[in-house]
């Protein structure tokens, strides 16, 4: 017992050394501890210095088991299972030489100003650049060591001169990157987009769901929780308490008071709704306070309210005489009253029209309203109401349209001109498609600059005259009666329907112009005729049909004039003819086809007769 007590004595020693120098320690004494000829056929050749946490020196070289070496970083040491087993996915060569990245060069085979490393531009065009847009060009910044592109000008040089040169950089940061295995990362993969041949395989992987967008369906989970700063399209206008509501039909036309007001959307709606004479005052929806007293919130979410200030208030009675109430600031009341016998109620609201104004940034500044109160009697029960908003633009002069949606006779045609896919109108609707008035004195020269427009379903003709002799000069009267037949800004787009928006361009038919001559060597041409030939249909149903557009052509007819003409003097007219023709195929009345009775009776219904 006494011999033993020494060796214990070394062994506690040992332990306790063990715990103060860490579990690597163990692990090297186990390792140094075991036989050699174990450990050379286990673990294979010796793979070289094993890494420690702390040691910045960088393992080089690996031997592999016939002697050859291959560089490879102390982090990517890896048990040989596992390079067997894990194989690389196919992936395209990215380009990580950096003195081949560029990510200033966006123009295709052209130099881009300023950017030094296209490999595009020449020493010409070096020459000329006042600074390097990107002065380093680096393939990761989260890499420990890497290469680096340094571009600079040398402008002591004549002519200036791009310097260009490779650096190493070392990432100071603890963490940091000391190989990518995926390189793949500094090129754009081609995506992959569905076919009828592969489109069962996207299938499969999207787990056979399908994606709904509902992004134009408002729920009421979304309407009482708006989170946008400015009002958009569509977007619900919001009160001090909810939100603006217009009254809409519903079920058997019945007037529903739950529809919210969609931000620029002009609505029109008609209604009907059951009323008790003598309890009318009582009915809200009849009273014009219901639809003044909310306020109306500047920008959605804001403490800024508009109020809703009553324009103007028109009175209706029995007899449908309309007359304007001169206090329209006074709140009139629902009231029930006996005439004679005849029960009525008046100041009933029976039309009413909101005007909201906008900014361009989607603010409302300004809400105004005009109520038409009229006297109800027994004999006009259902009660139809009328509902409308309109939406008008801060500082912009709006003009009433040509039709909603067809053409109405009389009224001007809509026209404008393209730019950037949409059309541009004059704010004078009277002036967008014109034509030259004519004048007493029947003078070309005098009726330059006068025009009247040009207005659907009317036929016209102007005229005038012009003194042509052998003074005159050809070309200069031929410019003046050009300007005076079409007109200093000639359309190039006219409105389909009376209230085409702007942005539709499928919406507006294009004015075909063309120019006629009559054969001829005379050196004098003069335009005489400018006709304009509008061609419509009737579009709709046969119960109220709308008038449509669906060609303009205009044309320029000029005559030649001989010198011998012109030696004796001659007066010529100058006119202009608008002719508007109704292309309507002719209606045919569809009827729907007889019913047929498809009935079959199985095959041993006879049984046992046949």
């Amino acid at each position: 017992m006494a011999g033993l007590w020494p060796e214990m004595g070394w062994w506690c020693l040992l332990m306790l050394l063990l715990v103060f120098l860490g579990p690597g320690a163990a692990q090297s004494l186990d390792s140094e501890l075991r036989p050699r000829a174990h450990t050379e056929s286990t673990q294979g050749p010796d793979p070289g210095p094993t890494p420690r946490f702390g040691d910045h020196r960088p393992v080089t070289e690996v031997r592999g088991p016939a002697g050859a070496t291959s560089p490879q970083s102390p982090l990517t040491l890896a048990p040989r299972f596992a390079e067997e087993e894990v194989q690389p996915a196919l992936r395209p060569s990215p380009v990580t030489d950096v003195s081949a990245l560029c990510v200033c060069d966006l123009l295709v085979e052209e130099c881009d100003v300023n950017c030094c490393c296209d490999p595009d531009c020449t020493s010409k065009d070096f020459s000329l650049f006042s600074t390097c847009s990107v002065r380093i060009v680096s393939s990761d910044r989260k890499l420990c060591f890497q290469k680096i592109a340094v571009y600079e000008m040398n402008f002591t040089a004549h002519p200036p001169e791009r310097l260009f040169y490779l650096a190493d950089q070392t990432n100071p940061s603890l963490f940091c990157l000391y190989t990518l295995n995926y390189k793949a990362e500094l090129s754009f993969i081609t995506p992959e987009f569905p076919n009828e041949n592969n489109f069962d395989n996207f299938l499969k992987k999207s787990g056979n769901y399908a994606n709904t967008k509902e992004s134009n369906i408002y729920h009421p989970t979304i309407l009482n929780t708006p989170t946008a700063t400015k009002y958009k399209y569509r977007v619900p206008v919001q009160t001090s308490d909810s939100f603006l509501k217009l009254p809409c039909p519903l079920l058997a036309s019945q007037c529903s008071d739950n529809n919210p007001v969609g931000f620029l959307m002009n609505e029109v709606f008609r209604c009907n709704r059951r009323v008790t004479l003598e309890q009318c005052g009582e009915d809200r929806a009849l009273s014009m306070g219901q639809y003044i007293q909310p306020k109306i919130l500047a920008e959605p979410n804001s403490s800024k309210e508009i109020p809703v200030t009553v324009r103007a208030v028109f009175l209706q009675s029995l007899n449908k005489t309309v007359t304007q109430n001169t206090q329209s600031d006074a709140l009139l009341h629902p009231t029930f009253v006996n005439i004679n016998g005849l029960k009525a109620c008046t100041n009933v609201v029976l039309k009413l029209k909101y005007s909201i104004t906008y900014t361009e940034a989607g603010e409302i500044t300004k809400a105004d309203i005009h109520f038409l109160l009229g006297t109800v009697s027994s004999s006009m029960l259902p009660l139809q109401q009328q509902f409308q908003v309109q939406f008008l633009q801060q500082n912009i002069k709006s003009f009433p349209l040509s039709g909603n949606p067809g053409y109405v006779p009389g009224l001007p045609l809509i026209a404008g001109f393209e730019i950037e896919s949409q059309i541009v109108q004059s704010t004078n609707r009277y002036g967008q498609f014109t034509i030259f008035h004519s004048t007493a004195e029947q003078n070309c020269l005098l009726a330059e600059g006068l025009r009247k427009p040009v207005v659907f379903g009317y036929n016209m003709v102007t005229g005038c005259k012009i003194r042509l002799t052998k003074t005159t000069n050809c070309q200069l009267v031929g410019r003046r009666l050009k300007r005076l037949l079409m007109g200093e800004s000639f359309p190039d787009y006219v409105s389909s329907f009376g209230n085409s928006p702007a942005q539709n361009l499928q919406d507006w038919v294009p004015v075909r112009f063309s120019m006629f001559t009559a054969k001829g060597q005379e050196p004098c041409l003069i335009p005489l005729v400018y006709d304009i030939r509008v061609k419509w249909t009737k579009y709709g149903s046969l119960v109220n049909p709308q008038a449509k557009i669906v060609s303009v052509a205009v044309q320029m007819i000029s005559s030649a004039f001989s010198k011998t003409e012109l030696e004796h003097g001659r007066t010529v007219q100058v006119s202009t003819v608008v002719s508007f023709t109704d292309v309507s195929a002719p209606a045919e009345a569809g009827y729907k086809a007889q019913p047929t009775i498809d009935a079959k009776l199985p095959s041993n219904f006879f049984f046992p007769f046949a």
